[in-house]
């Protein structure tokens, strides 16, 4: 897998060496272990989907985390994503809708042994306003737009890492608050993502 993402562009060496240290099949139902690191999603219950391993080393080398940096994860799911960003952060926040994929994230983390992730039950579009602010912000589902109440949650110098845009259109999106809090934004891969559901997301079908 690791020579793969290399070869996508994935040159942050912290990126690879936490990827290469969490175990995917940990996360991802028992009957698709055999197909844990393909490069593809897989899906996990709810109508929800892990996503495929480039797309997570992505996010994450786009959002340049720092060993004390402070992250927001949007979208649990099976917890792997926040497992490759507890390798790279201080602290990890993870929210997730699914009360069920929740408690199965909350399982597989700590059998990985990863205590520095902590997880709530909730609307991701809003975010974690008492634990901000963050150094990074990484959403692993698609909004038309980058929820507002994320950007009021990131530190000065943060980073979101969002998909945006129309289904069908969206892109990856670097959101950048400057130092005197001018938004800088940068578009990169198109991609496809489940829908950010929530208040400032889009509402369930």
């Amino acid at each position: 897998m690791l020579a793969q993402l290399a070869a996508y562009g994935i040159t942050d060496a912290r990126v690879l060496a936490a990827m290469a240290a969490v175990p995917r099949e940990r996360f991802v139902p028992r009957e698709l272990a055999a197909r844990a690191y393909a490069d593809t999603p897989l899906p996990i219950g709810e109508g929800q989907t892990i996503s495929q391993p480039y797309i997570v080393a992505r996010m994450a080398q786009l959002a340049a985390i720092g060993q004390k940096d402070r992250v927001l994860d949007v979208g649990t799911g099976s917890g792997y994503g926040a497992a490759v960003l507890a390798g790279l952060a201080a602290e990890v926040y993870s929210i997730e809708r699914h009360a069920s994929l929740l408690e199965a994230a909350r399982r597989a983390l700590a059998d990985c042994g990863i205590r520095t992730v902590r997880l709530r039950c909730g609307d991701g579009s809003l975010g974690w306003p008492e634990a901000a602010p963050f150094d990074a912000i990484i959403v692993a589902a698609a909004a038309p737009h980058v929820p507002a109440a994320l950007l009021d949650q990131l530190a000065p110098g943060g980073r979101l890492i969002a998909p945006i845009g129309p289904p069908g259109q969206e892109r990856l999106v670097r959101s950048l608050v400057r130092k005197g809090g001018e938004l800088e934004q940068a578009f990169f891969d198109a991609v496809a993502f489940v829908p950010l559901i929530g208040a400032e997301g889009q509402a369930p079908k």
